[in-house]
């Protein structure tokens, strides 16, 4: 269903690129608790989340291209999910992939949480960036994507030293290879096998955000690296 408001007892999230893969499991799961704003590109595909969710409203924008859709006024938790992979070497990346990857993957997230901070720290809220593995290691075929995880580590390292004291918690998850349609293209272009044994689902990453969400406010989780238990 589609509330025009969210009701006054329940705590706000907000989820960017939520429309599929990890970000829709993410918004499901904290459908459970809270009225979930539905980040995404297509309305079309927003409005059909929304539908679903027992408490949701639209957040339609292409933050990476630099719109910004308004922000509803009470803000308990921003999961930003949404990003941008582009498996290639740098000899062969022009600045127009460095850019458009950046975009997404950085510019975006500080733009959107410059703008819900005030509204964060009314509500003493929590962000949540999913990173990745490859925020924390690189290799031949993804530097720029990885240079842009990095780049998304150190940005929310400030962050949380920086809203420590106006009580925002800034917790990192980092997932693993996660069976998604964004792995799959990944798999197919690096000529891999693919097989669902050797990823998390969707749902496992969403675990891990409520996990990082439910903490008491006393305790922030600063990084938190999932894995695939079973690898190759």
């Amino acid at each position: 269903m589609t509330d025009t408001a969210p009701p006054v007892s329940l705590p706000t999230a907000l989820v960017t690129g939520a429309t599929r893969g990890i970000g829709r499991a993410i918004a499901i799961d904290l459908g459970r608790t809270h009225h979930v704003f539905v980040g995404g590109r297509s309305a079309e595909a927003v409005e059909a989340l929304v539908a679903e969710l027992p408490h949701a409203s639209p957040f339609v924008g292409d933050l990476g291209a630099g719109d910004a859709p308004a922000l509803p006024d009470r803000l308990d938790v921003l999961v930003h999910n949404a990003g941008v992979e582009e498996g290639t070497t740098v000899a062969d990346t022009e600045r127009a992939v460095w850019e458009r990857v950046f975009a997404t993957n950085l510019f975006a997230v500080a733009e959107l949480t410059r703008r819900a901070l005030p509204a964060l720290r009314a509500a003493r809220g929590i962000v949540v960036p999913i990173n990745s593995g490859s925020g924390f290691h690189s290799g031949p075929g993804g530097g720029v994507y990885a240079a842009s995880k990095f780049a998304l580590r150190a940005f929310a390292d400030a962050l949380r030293e920086e809203e420590r004291a106006n009580g925002v918690r800034v917790s990192s998850v980092h997932p693993g290879r996660t069976d998604s349609d964004m792995q799959r293209a990944l798999t197919e272009k690096l000529g891999e096998e693919y097989d669902t044994a050797y990823y998390l689902a969707p749902e496992d990453v969403a675990a891990a955000v409520r996990t990082v969400v439910d903490l008491p406010e006393r305790g922030t989780v600063e990084s938190l690296a999932i894995r695939p238990t079973k690898r190759r």
